[in-house]
């Protein structure tokens, strides 16, 4: 790792730091460069705003979510819904619990929502990538019926949107989501299997 990422991740962690603190709304570019011991100026070197800091702390957390989520696309000793399942419940149980550990992230979320519309668009087409591969092979497989695997996997995501980020749209305990996610993705499922 050369330097400049090495200080650019050292800001991001920083940063985090302090927002899952304080909240991004809370939180300057100013009190980000002194817990990194440099100058504000110095700073704007790396992010030219407090939003690319909050973009760049959301595209390495979700980085890392795809890459465990295309691992469990991965598992061929699972049949492809199973997968599917555990995909969309990973995805729930992960963001819950981080929103629980700290409620002030979920500023970050909505404040990228609302400045940044393009990014969880961005963020969408790359799941997509695996999910649509999934059910394709649960076609191969005899599982799924034949169909348009990439807009399915579109409309599955609509359908679970609401799971993705659960406390931004509602109040409910983890247990209570994970019932409605079962029920949305039994719904789902039920339309996507292959008739005998």
């Amino acid at each position: 790792m050369d330097e400049k990422t090495a200080t650019r991740d050292r800001i991001l962690q920083a940063a985090m730091t302090r927002i899952k603190h304080y909240g991004y709304g809370k939180t300057t570019m100013a009190e980000i460069a002194a817990d990194c011991d440099m100058s504000p100026g110095n700073i704007y070197r790396f992010f030219e705003a407090k939003i690319d800091i909050a973009e760049a702390m959301a595209r390495k957390h979700y980085a890392e979510e795809q890459a465990e989520m295309a691992a469990i696309a991965r598992k061929k000793e699972w049949p492809a819904d199973k997968r599917l399942r555990e995909i969309f419940f990973k995805r729930l149980r992960d963001s819950y619990c981080m929103l629980e550990e700290s409620d002030k992230i979920i500023e970050v979320a909505e404040v990228l929502h609302r400045e940044r519309p393009l990014f969880a668009n961005e963020q969408l087409a790359l799941e997509r990538v695996f999910l649509s591969a999934l059910l394709e092979e649960g076609e191969k497989a005899g599982i799924f019926a034949p169909g348009d695997h990439m807009f399915n996997a579109e409309m599955m995501q609509a359908a679970t949107m609401k799971f993705g980020v659960p406390q931004l749209f509602s109040k409910l305990t983890l247990p209570k989501l994970e019932r409605e996610l079962e029920g949305v993705l039994n719904l789902l499922l039920h339309g996507l299997y292959a008739r005998k």
